[in-house]
C-alpha cells in the first residue's frame, strides 16, 4: 500500500461539481479582482469566526506583516513570538524592521509558554526596557489553540497588542473565561486584537493557490489594512494614494473556491479530530511515543513525539512501507542562519530544540480511509516490536 501524506485530489472529487460551478460563475461574470465573491466570502468568514471584520489578502505571510504594520510596529520595535513555528512568523516581524523576541514553548505542547512570556515581561519592566515591545504573536501550531486566556491576561496587564498566527488553525475553538462566572467559546483568530489565516492549499481551509485573511474587531485596524493591501490607495479613488502599501488582494476565483470549502470546514475538521482520536487510542500504549492533545485542536497536522534516537529511523522505516511522514520543524527559528545576528545559540530554548529533535507528523486528512489508518498504525507498531 502507498499512502499520500496529503491527497487534495480526493477532496476535490467530493466537491467537484460545486467547485466547477463556482469557477464558471466567476468566469461568466468576468470580474477577477474583488467584487461580490470576495465581499461575500469575507462576510461569511467574519460570521463563522465571530469577528466584526474579515479582510482577504494574498497570503498568510502578508496577513501577519500587514497586521503588524497596521498596529504601528516599525524598525527598532520588538515582538514576542515562538521559535518553534514556520519561518513566516518571524519573517513578518523582521520585515517591519522589528526584532522577534523568542519565548520557549510549553513542555507538554508545541505552543508558546505564557509563564515564560510573563517572566520575560517582568524582566524587561525591571530593566525599564518595555517601551520597544509592541506585540505578542502566539502561534496556534498544528491546529491547536495556544493558551489564549493566559496570554490575553498578560497582554492586558502590560497594555500590549496580540496578533494571533492562526494560519494552521482555521475553525479551532477554545473556551475562555470572560467574567468571574461566565465562559465563552471563541474561534482561533478572533481572540486577540488581530488574527491571521493562511489559505495555502494544504491548510484545512485551503485555496487552489495562495490566499490569506485578517480578522479584527477594530475599525481603525481594518481601515488601515484595507489601505495597505491596495497600494495605500483611497477606497473612493484608487489613484489617490494615502500611504505606502503593497499589492495583497485575494483573487476572485480563490474567494469563490474558498466559499464552497467554508461550507464543509466543520465536517472536515470533525473528521480530522476523529482520525486523531483513533490514532491516539491505538498509539498511547506504544512505549516511546507521545501523542498530541485532542483539546482545542483541529489537527492541521497530527504530530507525535518520538525519542531523538529513533525518530529518523521510524520515518525511514515508514517510508519504505509506503507511508510518508514530515518533520515540522527540524530547525527552530532562533538557530536559523538568517537570524544569527541575534546572538542566539543552541540551548537558549531547550523545549523548542527538544521538539525539533522529536517531532514526526503522520498523514491526516478527512479522506484518509480506515484501511489506511490501520495500515499506518500497524506499521508503527511493527517498528517498535521488531
Amino acid at each position: 500500500m502507498k499512502i499520500k501524506f496529503l491527497d487534495l485530489n480526493r477532496q476535490y472529487k467530493t466537491i467537484k461539481k460545486e467547485i466547477e460551478k463556482a469557477i464558471h460563475r466567476v468566469l461568466d461574470v468576468g470580474n477577477f479582482i474583488g467584487g461580490s465573491e470576495v465581499e461575500s466570502f469575507e462576510k461569511e468568514v467574519a460570521g463563522f469566526c465571530g469577528s466584526r471584520y474579515a479582510l482577504s489578502l494574498n497570503s498568510g505571510t502578508d496577513a501577519l506583516y500587514l497586521s503588524l504594520k497596521a498596529l504601528g510596529v516599525k524598525s527598532g520595535d520588538e515582538v514576542i513570538t515562538t521559535p518553534f513555528t514556520f519561518f513566516a512568523t518571524a519573517e513578518a516581524i523582521a520585515n517591519t524592521g522589528a526584532r522577534p523576541i523568542f519565548i520557549d514553548i510549553e513542555k507538554d505542547s508545541f505552543n508558546i509558554d505564557p509563564q515564560k512570556i510573563a517572566e520575560k515581561l517582568a524582566q524587561l519592566k525591571k530593566l525599564n526596557k518595555l517601551k520597544k515591545l509592541k506585540a505578542i504573536l502566539p502561534v496556534h501550531l498544528f491546529g491547536q489553540v495556544a493558551n489564549m486566556g493566559a496570554i490575553m491576561k498578560i497582554a492586558k496587564k502590560y497594555k500590549i497588542k496580540v496578533v494571533e498566527d492562526a494560519a494552521q488553525s482555521f475553525g479551532a475553538k477554545i473556551r475562555l473565561q470572560v467574567s468571574s462566572s461566565r465562559f465563552q467559546e471563541k474561534r482561533a483568530g478572533a481572540i486577540g486584537n488581530v488574527g491571521c489565516f493562511s489559505f495555502f492549499p494544504s491548510k484545512n481551509l485551503g485555496a487552489y493557490g495562495d490566499g490569506g485573511m485578517v480578522l479584527t474587531n477594530d475599525q481603525n485596524i481594518a481601515a488601515t489594512i484595507n489601505l495597505l493591501k491596495n497600494h495605500g490607495s483611497s477606497i473612493n479613488d484608487k489613484y489617490k494614494n494615502l500611504i505606502i502599501g503593497t499589492n495583497s488582494r485575494l483573487d476572485t476565483i480563490q474567494a469563490a473556491i474558498l466559499k464552497i470549502k467554508l461550507k464543509h470546514i466543520n465536517e472536515w475538521n470533525g473528521k480530522r479530530i476523529k482520525i486523531a482520536q483513533y490514532y491516539n487510542k491505538h498509539l498511547q500504549g506504544v512505549i516511546g511515543i507521545t501523542t498530541p492533545s485532542i483539546d482545542n485542536n483541529i489537527f492541521h497536522q497530527y504530530t507525535i513525539r518520538v525519542s531523538s534516537e529513533l525518530r529518523d529511523k521510524l520515518a525511514s522505516f515508514l517510508s519504505k512501507k509506503g507511508i510518508p511522514t514530515m518533520i515540522y520543524y527540524f530547525l527552530p527559528l532562533h538557530l536559523q542562519p538568517v537570524f544569527k545576528y541575534f546572538g542566539n545559540k543552541v540551548g537558549d530554548f531547550p523545549e523548542s530544540e527538544r521538539a525539533a529533535r522529536e517531532v514526526l507528523s503522520l498523514p491526516i486528512y478527512p479522506e484518509l480511509t480506515k484501511v489506511e489508518q490501520d495500515f499506518i498504525l500497524k506499521k508503527i507498531k511493527d517498528f517498535y516490536e521488531k
